[in-house]
């Protein structure tokens, strides 16, 4: 990891949590949540950063919050 830190604070103490959002349409009248994503953020002011889970497959997802 680069640790070079949050973009809006510096510092390098970061969570991740995974999360199920709803789409358009049809999926959000019947309130199925089929988009998933990996939400990084800053445990220090809570900048947070969203990453699809289908696209975000290479490499560790805290290197990307980071910049690595």
């Amino acid at each position: 990891m680069s640790n070079q830190g949050c973009i809006k604070c510096g510092s390098t103490d970061a969570g991740k949590k995974d999360v199920s959002m709803t789409g358009s349409g049809l999926s959000k009248m019947m309130d199925v949540q089929n988009n998933k994503f990996t939400v990084v953020y800053c445990k220090n002011c809570g900048y947070s950063e969203f990453y699809n889970q289908n696209a975000s497959k290479a490499g560790n997802i805290l290197d990307f919050f980071f910049g690595g």
